[in-house]
């Protein structure tokens, strides 16, 4: 067994630990990993740690040598095999596990891997992480006799995500997994489904041949939306590289991005238990949070972070959040965590269940105008104390509202701009949206302003 190792710093995420394999990350790195975390893990008083890995060429090396690290801090180690990172979190419920360890580098390109991370039920990040850096570089390990066992749920992981659904009309739908690990799921999900069901880029592979795996950008949908066409099917769902986010697409081949799936989720769980509170990011839409609060729902605006996102979940007893990014967390019949099938599936039943089409819903839905997510370099030393210099400026601002839960929300009577320092890259986030053009134009102009007072070059937003 490996003794002390550093780890890259540069693969410690904020949410996990993702890096380039063969060159910030290893084998021995992960084996390493498996054995900072299972100490940990130990230490907690924890026995049993479930471990699953997605559809990367490098991904069964990896998830060897994170048992190896784990096993050797004596626990036993419940091998999943491979599928999306939700089947992990499933398997981690049904077994009673201590710990949870994905090896999959989500929708990034095919050269990268990484680690995702769940102690005692919970998101294993930030600090966290940092903290595993240390006991790694220390080689403050437990050792103990460990094992391995093989245990498969892909089966009861299905039944699960079909439990309690009521399709109504059968539908025809496309689906695209993105050749990413959900594929084989996907196809056992809907062979039990009713209506019409086409998957293309079921397959899964390492390479992503199709497209890039990341449902959220327009271009990687552009294959589903001709499909849907040609299949004239009711609307197309997409997944990210390891099934834990999703994308949609209308019969006409319009996006509905995450604000707007949620809006439509909302209306189906606040109908159910009234009253609850939904979470969306900061990076959502005004629309969304007046529309849970127009149909009795209490909105609560939150901060970007899947991790950050479950944790507010947990500690408000919410049971429905979202962000733009495509991650949709059900507590209402469901776990808490981020399942894109099953968000997929609740969609489906929802659309078999109305007397309106799935383009309908999102045509009743007021139609704004707004910028991309703009993403712009900026110093890792500045960019937090840019949004603290921002702030500082707005401060006592007449006709503006500031949030300040996440960078910096403004909203206006035009609409809303918002910037933000990200978790995980040395730049700045910004986006605007507003009911008409001139309206962002202003809210652009202003953003802009701002951010060259501090001495950043603004994004383009044209």
């Amino acid at each position: 067994m490996t003794g002390a190792r550093t780890l890259d710093p540069t693969i410690l995420r904020e949410y996990d630990i993702r890096g380039i394999v063969g060159k910030t990350l290893a084998a021995d790195d992960v084996r390493t990993v498996g054995r900072a975390f299972g100490s940990i893990v130990a230490r907690a008083g924890g026995h049993r740690v479930v471990v699953g890995y997605d559809g990367r060429l490098s991904s069964p090396e990896l998830e060897a040598a994170l048992v190896e690290g784990l096993a050797a801090c004596g626990l036993t180690v419940c091998r999943v095999g491979r599928g999306p990172t939700p089947m992990l979190y499933y398997a981690s419920h049904a077994v009673g596990a201590d710990g949870a360890v994905m090896i999959t580098g989500s929708h990034n390109p095919p050269e990268y891997n990484g680690i995702k991370m769940v102690l005692k039920g919970k998101s294993f990040f930030g600090a966290d992480i940092q903290r595993l850096g240390r006991i790694a570089a220390a080689g403050d390990f437990v050792n103990g006799p460990g094992k391995a066992t093989d245990h498969r749920v892909t089966e009861a992981y299905v039944e699960r995500l079909l439990e309690g659904m009521d399709f109504g009309r059968p539908k025809s739908v496309v689906w695209d997994p993105g050749n990413g690990s959900s594929g084989e799921v996907l196809r056992r999900v809907v062979d039990r489904l009713p209506g019409r069901h086409v998957v293309i880029n079921e397959t899964i592979d390492g390479t992503f041949p199709a497209h890039h795996p990341d449902p959220t950008v327009e271009k990687n949908l552009v294959q589903l939306k001709d499909a849907v066409k040609a299949e004239k099917a009711d609307f197309g769902i997409a997944f990210d590289g390891d099934g834990d986010r999703i994308g949609m697409v209308d019969s006409e081949g319009r996006v509905l991005w995450g604000d707007q799936l949620l809006a439509i989720l909302a209306a189906d769980v606040l109908a159910d238990v009234p009253g609850s509170i939904i979470i969306a990011d900061v990076k959502a839409s005004q629309v969304l949070f007046d529309e849970v609060a127009r149909l009795g729902g209490k909105p609560l605006m939150w901060k970007t972070g899947h991790s950050l996102i479950k944790a507010k979940m947990a500690e408000t007893g919410c049971p429905l959040a979202g962000e733009m990014s495509g991650h949709i967390f059900f507590g209402h019949r469901y776990y808490g965590y981020d399942d894109a099938l099953y968000a997929a599936l609740r969609m489906l039943s929802i659309a078999g269940r109305s007397d309106t089409s799935v383009a309908a819903m999102r045509d009743r839905l007021p139609q704004m105008v707004n910028t991309p997510e703009m993403r712009f370099p900026c110093p890792e030393a500045r960019k937090f104390a840019v949004i603290d210099e921002v702030k500082g400026r707005l401060a006592g601002k007449s006709g503006i509202k500031v949030h300040d839960i996440d960078g910096v929300r403004v909203q206006s009577a035009d609409g809303w701009w918002l910037l933000r320092a990200s978790n995980t890259q040395d730049v700045l986030v910004a986006r605007c949206e507003a009911a008409d053009k001139a309206g962002l134009e202003r809210l652009k102009a202003t953003l802009v302003e701002q951010v060259e007072a501090s001495g950043i070059e603004a994004p383009d937003f044209d």
